[in-house]
Parts: structure tokens; C-alpha cells; sequence
């Protein structure tokens, strides 16, 4: 039966049989891909969001070619138009985003999303090997890799 309590053994088996690791050479490999999965899966987040924020920018703004309105001032604005015809949605001045590119990059979002998730749940396993090196080594790339794609955050 496996030991539920973290332990500092330098034999474990991740995720899948043919990983089975016996001794200190296969543990620092280990822990290196670890850590290197870890931070892959640090900058496919930041990829992710900075995939859905210029998706963003290419679309307009609104359906009418206005920001939209607060609720305070939608019955200052219907009390003073003429009619009813003014209320008719405006014609935009944004290019309307190609419909084939906005799916692709649906598509592409969706791969990146399912491979984000999948990697995720692949850390989450390896962690629960209950090796302290694994564990640190997660911790670790998550922290490297937040700090790497960090600054790609501020350009979004």
C-alpha cells in the first residue's frame, strides 16, 4: 500500500509505469521535467490570455458603434430622443472581425485550454506521488515560470 505522508525516497513512479525512477540520477531528471512541465504550464496560461485579449481588441466594442450604457443613463437618454427611429442600431465604423479567423482562433483556444487542463491534472498526479522532491519541484516551476511570464502580463 502507498504511503499517504510526503516522503524523501529517491524511487517513485509518476504517472505512468515506464517512468519508474530508482535512485538519485533518475530523481534530479525527474524533477527537472517536472519542472519544466510546470513552467510550460505557466506560460500556456499567460499564451491563453493573451490569445483571448487581442481576439478582443480586433472586435468592436459594441453591437450599435457606442460604448454601452450604464443603467442610470439609459432613461435619461430614451426621455430625451425625438422618436423611435433614433433608437435604430447605428452603423459601425469597426471592421467586422472575419468569421473564419474569429473559429480558428476559437479552435486554437480550445487545444491550448485542453492542454493547459490535461497538464494540470498531470502536475496535480504527480504531486500526489507524495515525493517531496516532485512536490518541490512543481513548487518551484510554477514559481519560475510565474515569474518568466509575469512581465508578459503587462503587455496585454
Amino acid at each position: 500500500m502507498m504511503s499517504m505522508t510526503f516522503g524523501f525516497s529517491s524511487s517513485v513512479t509518476l504517472l505512468f509505469d515506464f517512468w519508474d525512477v530508482h535512485g538519485p540520477a533518475g530523481m534530479v531528471l525527474s524533477v527537472f521535467v517536472v519542472l519544466l512541465l510546470t513552467v510550460f504550464y505557466e506560460v500556456l496560461k499567460v499564451w491563453r490570455m493573451w490569445l483571448g485579449s487581442s481576439s478582443k481588441l480586433a472586435q468592436p466594442q459594441s453591437l450599435y458603434g457606442a460604448p454601452p450604457l450604464s443603467p442610470s443613463d439609459s432613461s435619461s437618454v430614451l426621455d430625451s430622443s425625438p422618436s423611435e427611429s433614433s433608437l435604430a442600431p447605428m452603423e459601425s465604423h469597426h471592421a467586422v472581425p472575419n468569421t473564419r479567423n474569429s473559429w480558428l482562433l476559437h479552435g486554437i483556444q480550445t487545444v491550448l485550454h485542453m492542454l493547459q487542463v490535461s497538464l494540470g491534472y498531470m502536475l496535480m498526479l504527480c504531486v500526489m506521488s507524495y515525493n517531496t522532491w516532485i512536490f518541490l519541484g512543481v513548487i518551484v516551476g510554477s514559481v519560475l515560470g510565474y515569474f518568466i511570464s509575469f512581465p508578459l502580463l503587462g503587455q496585454i
